[in-house]
């Protein structure tokens, strides 16, 4: 039986023997760690596991591997919780992928991303309550308007906004941290905490 999904777009199956990748265990890490540090804490406190972590598969094209949707949490993922997206169509709202489970609900997010942006690596969306309050205070940009999560509206909010930063709040909702590497992308999240941090002792 297929896991639980909230996403809003049509998952059409190419394959469900999900290929491997030997990066795998370092986004298998970041995942852990952003667990550890409460960046992907679960819904309302015991729901699902919130937030997604992509890193793109091959310069020059858009296809990514991205965390499967609706995890318990984040803190001791497997092959099979990640899912390999191949193509993503916000017109349509439908997305191509290899795997065994819906791809994250943000998927469509993450694609435009890196169709938009080639310097773009890694993918990290997270959540600190902390962090969102404060935007204007560390000068990170911001989207105009809160959007519903896995949506169209959110995808040009985020678009919008998106330029050459490589850090962005999606208003009332969560963060985004872009790197050439899941290690950039995964270190500028953990810097911006740390700066918000002992901004506030």
């Amino acid at each position: 039986m297929k896991p639980f999904s909230i996403v809003k777009f049509q998952v059409e199956f190419l394959n469900d023997s999900f290929v491997a990748d030997e990066r795998l265990a370092e986004l298998s890490e970041w995942c852990f760690r952003f667990d550890t540090l409460g960046l992907t804490p679960r819904f309302n406190g015991n729901g699902r596991s919130l937030g997604n972590l992509s890193y793109r598969l091959e310069s020059g094209k858009p296809e990514f591997i991205i965390t499967g949707s609706s995890l318990d949490s984040k803190g001791h993922l497997e092959a099979q919780d990640f899912v390999k997206v191949l193509a993503a169509d916000p017109a349509t709202k439908r997305v191509q992928v290899e795997g065994k489970r819906d791809p994250s609900s943000e998927s469509i997010l993450h694609y435009e991303i890196y169709r938009a942006r080639p310097d773009v690596g890694a993918v990290f969306h997270g959540h600190d309550r902390e962090l969102l309050d404060s935007a204007r205070c560390l000068d990170i940009p911001e989207t105009r308007q809160e959007e519903l999560p896995g949506t169209v509206e959110l995808l040009r909010q985020v678009l919008d906004i998106l330029g050459n930063h490589q850090f962005l709040i999606m208003k009332n909702h969560g963060f985004l941290a872009l790197g050439r590497t899941m290690s950039e992308a995964g270190s500028l999240a953990l810097e911006m905490k740390r700066r918000w941090d002992s901004k506030k002792s």
